[in-house]
């Protein structure tokens, strides 16, 4: 019997990930990380949403090696000296200008602002996973019942990409 090959693109708020999972006490191996993607939820596109920083460029660069598309957004500096870059509205509009192209997705985020997004996909067949990064803080939004059976934690995932 042949397996059936999946098409899946995952989409990515790389802050909301990074912070998330720094919070936990751990760093991800994103190099791992595409690789779980690949093998594990058959994704041919990784979508990675990131706020631009000028001197950056070879964390960049080393992310698209690992095989991550790379979305930039243009970043501000906020009073208290943070830098912001909201890739919200970015990843929404990616996820839904390529839902042809795809099976299904994998939204990799605890933030709730992705809540329509994934209802949308989930009511139409297209959305594989919400994973989140951290189990213990998420948005409330998505632990509504039509989207509990997509969640899975990346606390599970630990030990394989760290």
């Amino acid at each position: 019997m042949q397996k059936s090959i999946q098409n899946n693109y995952a989409f990515i708020d790389s802050q909301n990930v990074n912070l998330s999972v720094r919070y936990q006490g751990w760093k991800i191996n994103w190099n791992k990380f595409r690789v779980y993607l690949k093998e594990k939820m058959h994704v041919t596109h990784a979508y990675l949403f990131i706020g631009y920083v000028p001197g950056n460029e070879s964390r960049y660069i080393e992310f698209q090696k690992a095989g991550f598309i790379c979305v930039f957004k243009p970043t501000v500096e906020l009073p208290d000296r943070k830098v912001k870059g909201n890739v919200d509205a970015e990843l929404v509009l990616r996820a839904m200008a390529e839902k042809e192209n795809f099976d299904r997705a994998i939204i990799v985020s605890g933030d709730g602002d992705f809540y329509c997004l994934a209802v949308y996909l989930a009511e139409h067949n297209k959305l594989y996973k919400l994973l989140i990064p951290n189990k213990n803080r998420f948005s409330a939004l998505l632990k509504y019942k039509v989207l509990r059976e997509y969640l899975q934690y990346m606390n599970d995932l630990q030990e394989k990409v760290s």
